[in-house]
């Protein structure tokens, strides 16, 4: 079945006020079933965690219902899901875990195309344990990112290498499972920042070779929280610091305090709403890898309008070519400040934003500095018409 990407517009109430969002990577709009979901928690009623009272039960299904949801669409195991405040709060949780291990000689290796949230808690954890860091590169001609790039630095006292699925700023997505290949070879563990690539491919967490995934559901659909996936195994051998009566079972040893469960109710409605982009058979997982390829193609052939229209624009420089990407573009025009382009398309109603989008190293690294570039990405309910008015917006203003 093709993409009907009206379909699930009219399932968004903040399109009705009719701004171009182009604002997708750095967290997307909210359809009306996820907000029901979690205005529907709280005005039923929900406690601690338990199974005595219908409140513990709610809170407790809620749980469990939400491991499910992501545990489908990442293709891991529910026992292995990990709920945090944010992606960068379960990434700094899990370095000063791991970092309990390490010592003077070991090595950790981060790369230049990551977000500061992959990149920072591995280098200072890796500071206070005395460890190396070592950083691959990306070609910033390209944006290309190859497995070698990164293999390249790993060996025999490497503990941790940690890669972005695909860069937040401009799309480029590494090869994850060639370069999970070479890093189990070398014993090593792989953690992926799967933040923006989770939004637009079909996620196989085991496929892609990573023992830890972490993502963010409100760059899906979903409420502003953090999610981790890891083998259960895995996470059976860390031990991270916790209040003395919290449970120490798996995965809740992890989780700090009582968790959101409005927000998990919001995490299930998300995914589920994933799952029905494309309605067809199956069961919750093959319905979501069904709707997510398609959602896929469907972005796929916007992005290609959309990279057609903005290199018609005089002056404009465009910061990746590589070959697998997401549908995200950043770029800065001649003789404008970036800043100023993204107030011109504002007040268009085009929702474009300038910055470094804390891809702090990426953006130093293609010569753009702490400023970065003016960024759009495509999200499930992007139209070609938007993207018109976009590029139609960048014609007046550069004119």
């Amino acid at each position: 079945m093709v993409y009907d990407v009206a379909r699930l517009r009219a399932q968004v109430p903040a399109l009705a006020f009719g701004t171009a969002h182009f604002d997708g990577p750095g967290g997307t709009q909210v359809p009306t079933p996820v907000i029901e979901a979690m205005a529907d928690t709280l005005a039923a009623g929900v406690s601690n965690r338990g199974r005595l009272t219908p409140a513990e039960r709610r809170a407790d299904d809620t749980v469990i219902a939400a491991r499910q949801a992501m545990a489908d669409l990442l293709g891991a195991h529910p026992g292995g899901i990990v709920f945090g405040r944010s992606m960068t709060q379960i990434t700094f949780d899990i370095a000063r875990t791991l970092a309990q291990d390490w010592s003077p000689g070991d090595e950790v290796v981060v790369s230049r195309l990551d977000h500061d949230a992959d990149v920072r808690p591995w280098v200072i954890h890796a500071e206070r344990a005395g460890a190396t860091t070592r950083w691959a590169e990306f070609d910033p001609a390209s944006g290309e990112m190859t497995p070698d790039d990164v293999l390249r630095h790993v060996g025999e006292r490497t503990r941790l290498v940690a890669l972005t699925g695909a860069s937040n700023l401009i799309g480029t997505r590494p090869d994850l499972a060639a370069v999970a290949r070479g890093v189990h070879d070398a014993g090593a563990l792989f953690y992926v920042d799967g933040v923006h690539l989770t939004a637009h491919a079909p996620i196989d967490v085991a496929a892609l070779g990573a023992d830890f995934y972490a993502c963010s559901p409100y760059k899906f659909l979903g409420p502003h929280l953090g999610v981790l996936a890891a083998a259960p195994e895995l996470l059976e051998r860390l031990q991270p610091d916790k209040l003395l009566p919290a449970t120490n079972v798996v995965p809740e040893r992890f989780e700090l305090g009582t968790l959101p469960y409005e927000l998990l109710a919001g995490v299930t409605a998300a995914v589920d709403t994933l799952a029905d982009l494309v309605p067809g058979p199956g069961d919750r997982r093959a319905r979501l890898m069904a709707s997510m390829a398609a959602l896929e193609e469907y972005e796929d052939s916007l992005h290609k309008q959309m990279r057609r229209g903005l290199e018609s624009i005089p002056g404009i420089r465009l910061y990746s070519n590589a070959a697998r990407r997401t549908p995200t573009e950043t770029f800065t025009v001649d003789g404008h400040a970036s800043d100023e382009i993204s107030i011109a398309l504002a007040e268009r109603g085009v929702s474009a934003p300038a910055s470094n989008f804390y891809a702090l190293e990426v953006s130093r690294h293609l010569g753009l500095g702490d400023e970065g570039g003016v960024r759009v990405g495509l999200a499930p309910y992007t139209t070609i018409e938007e993207i018109d008015r976009l590029i139609e917006g960048l014609r007046e203003i550069t004119r």
